[in-house]
């Protein structure tokens, strides 16, 4: 099964990307023969920024993504969202690829579910 998410609300604020993120790892650790593609829109972008420090006992969208990566998980971000408020590429954890909406569309049509919160 191929499953994409997709995720439009900013890391912190509601818990969009946090309940986005748990289907993620969940699918990934149920179900090993699928792929799951994420990709980041809008202020999601900034979930793949590296270094958030959360307090403890606080979930942190860093440590989520970065463990849906080591899954296989392949993960996007808008790069036209990201220019639009100023993030770096640098800024970006290691395997956060920068990507474009001919891409997600490409996920979109490879898709057999998509999510999107």
């Amino acid at each position: 099964m191929n499953t994409l998410i997709i995720i439009n609300d900013a890391p912190y604020g509601t818990e969009k990307a946090y309940n986005a993120l748990r289907i993620a790892n969940q699918l990934l650790k149920d179900h090993e023969n699928s792929t799951v593609n994420v990709f980041l829109m809008a202020d999601a972008a900034a979930c793949g920024i590296a270094g958030q420090k959360t307090p403890n006992g606080y979930y942190n969208i860093e440590r989520m993504l970065t463990v849906a990566l080591r899954k296989g998980a392949q993960i996007k971000y808008c790069g036209t969202c990201a220019d639009a408020r100023g993030l770096q590429m640098e800024w970006f954890i290691e395997g956060c690829e920068r990507g474009t909406i001919p891409e997600l569309s490409q996920w979109i049509a490879e898709a057999d579910k998509t999510l999107t919160f």
